[in-house]
């Protein structure tokens, strides 16, 4: 995994509030709990009565249970593990043509083009919180991502 991807990674992970909780944010719930097996998605619906929806939103980049079930078959997944939750997001990112921007520095265009993927980017529009582009590069910088020179 090159350097800018996994910093794109841990960027969303951070975006979406997970890389500080249980183990490196893979065995998060949404709403902050923690699930304790890796062998499927918990497949938890927690109720979010501050944003009036519920969800399944798991891992460390709190991946729909829907979603998990898709991508388990597309990228024959054997589990939820970690390598498991990253050859999701990378699937995600690669599905907004983003990889190009991943690996040349394009931080900006990776964060536009993945918005409709993580509702904590700049720009999703789901009506969640989402954090602004500045602390975003700051954590891509800070996790080792490099920007693509002028």
């Amino acid at each position: 995994m090159s350097p800018n991807l996994k910093a794109i990674l841990d960027t969303i992970a951070t975006s979406e509030g997970t890389i500080n909780r249980g183990d490196n944010g893979y065995n998060v719930l949404v709403g902050a709990g923690l699930f304790n097996s890796y062998a499927d998605h918990p497949r938890t619906l927690v109720d979010l009565p501050n944003l009036g929806i519920k969800s399944t939103a798991a891992g460390r980049y709190q991946i729909l249970e829907h979603n998990y079930d898709v991508y388990k078959a597309q990228l024959n997944l054997p589990d939820f593990s970690p390598d498991s939750q990253d050859a999701i997001a990378i699937q995600l990112i690669k599905e907004c043509h983003a990889m190009d921007d991943v690996e040349t520095g394009r931080f900006g265009e990776v964060i536009r083009k993945c918005a409709s993927r993580w509702a904590s980017l700049p720009g999703a529009g789901y009506g969640q919180h989402e954090n602004k582009l500045d602390k975003l590069q700051a954590a891509y910088l800070a996790a080792g991502g490099k920007l693509m020179e002028a």
